[in-house]
This record gives structure tokens, C-alpha cells and sequence, in this order.
């Protein structure tokens, strides 16, 4: 269960958020303005900030920038009608750590916010190895295994596998992996995912008896041990 505060002044969207979230058995509060939203996220504790960009009384950006400056590093989600690269540079710079352009799907939202919400906290000891059934990654040497054997895998390969590993049993969506694995903060509508995962694929499961790595149709990937 995550506690999540909803900063949006668009009730209707609000409260559809807000329903979506709690009949998942997740806490959602909900605050129609800046300085509303910045009161409740600077009194309460919670695990994700939803902040529409344009808000009235104080803007989305202002409030974040000033919970940075006030030590609060509670993960946010900006959602905003503005989809323009330079618009998420500044959302980012501004000290968001994700970008969600409206229209959005809830299903990626969700997607987004359990995301952040496993985020290492601030000043929280950084994991080093991430294990998946019987597939070890190592950050620090750099190394893959599973089993007795050792997986070469290149750069692109090894930050794929890591993104999916840290996120196991969760669907991670094309757009997350294009944003956090290339970097990019459009589609360049190419097969460069597809031809990655095949890739991956064949290093990881190819030769064993339970595939770890899985398509989720219509939604993203998955990496989980579907032995147990």
C-alpha cells in the first residue's frame, strides 16, 4: 500500500485518479491548488507526489522546487499538458523525477508511480546485485549469471536487464524504457526495444527451463520467476 498525494485542480480528473488508485488498496489524498498541495506534502509523509504542472495560487514547478529546497525528496510525477522535450527538461530540472504527458493512460501512471515509490530513498544504502530466480546482475563488477553460467552482455544490454531487474514483477511500459534505458523523452518510432529485448532474450532465457523475461501485450515487459 503507498500513501500518494494528488496536486491537480482539474476535479473530475482528480477524483478519477484518486478512485483508480484507493480500489487498488493504495491511500490518495487530494489537494485543488499549489499552496494547498504544498501544505499537505510539507505536513504529511508520503510515498509519491502526483503534481499537475499548471495549478492555480502556485504552479506545479514551484511547488517541487521548493520542497527540494526544504529537504523534501518525497519521489514526484508531473503531469502536464505541455509534451514538448524542452517542457520536461525544465519539469525535471525543476527537481521532478518523472514526466507523465497528458493524455495518459492510468495503467502507465500506475506503472510510473510504483516505479518511484521503489526508488532508494535519500541517504538510503544503494542495492548493488539484483536477483531473479536464479539470475544474479552485479552492478559494481559489471557481471551477469545465471546459473553456473556467465552472460557477456553489452553496455545497452547490461542497463536494460538492470532497469528490468530493479522493477521485477512490475510491467515496465515502452515509454519507461525509452526514457530511462536511451534517455529519450519522445518515441523515435523505431523497433530499437523490440530488437533489445530479442537480444536480451536469447542471452537469458535461450538454453534454460523457465524464461524469466516476458511481453506483456499491449502493456510492456516483465522480468519474474514464474517458477514460483
Amino acid at each position: 500500500m503507498l500513501r500518494i498525494l494528488i496536486i491537480e485542480d482539474d476535479a473530475e480528473a482528480s477524483a478519477y485518479l484518486a478512485k483508480g488508485l484507493k480500489e487498488l488498496g493504495h491511500l490518495a489524498d487530494q489537494a485543488p491548488d499549489g499552496d494547498a498541495g504544498l501544505e499537505l506534502a510539507t505536513s504529511s509523509t508520503y510515498d509519491v507526489l502526483i503534481v499537475d504542472r499548471m495549478l492555480p495560487k502556485r504552479d506545479g514547478l514551484s511547488v517541487i522546487e521548493t520542497l527540494r529546497k526544504a529537504g523534501n525528496h518525497t519521489p514526484v510525477l508531473i503531469l502536464s499538458a505541455l509534451g514538448q522535450v524542452d517542457d520536461r527538461v525544465k519539469g525535471l530540472k525543476a527537481g521532478g523525477d518523472d514526466y507523465l504527458p497528458k493524455p495518459y493512460a492510468f495503467t502507465e501512471l500506475l506503472a510510473r508511480v510504483e516505479a518511484l515509490s521503489r526508488r532508494p530513498k535519500a541517504g538510503a544504502e544503494v542495492e548493488t546485485t539484483y536477483k531473479v530466480g536464479d539470475l544474479v546482475l552485479d552492478r559494481l563488477s559489471h557481471t551477469c549469471r545465471r546459473g553456473d553460467t556467465d552472460i557477456p552482455l553489452q553496455p545497452r544490454e547490461f542497463r536494460l536487464l538492470e532497469y528490468l531487474m530493479q522493477h521485477a514483477g512490475q510491467v515496465v511500459t515502452r515509454t519507461m524504457l525509452l526514457e530511462n534505458v536511451w534517455e529519450y523523452h519522445f518515441d523515435p518510432q523505431t523497433n530499437v526495444i523490440d530488437v533489445h529485448i530479442s537480444r536480451l532474450r536469447g542471452k537469458i532465457d535461450k538454453g534454460f527451463d523457465v524464461p524469466l523475461l516476458h511481453t506483456i501485450r499491449g502493456a510492456g515487459y516483465t522480468i519474474r520467476d514464474a517458477s514460483h
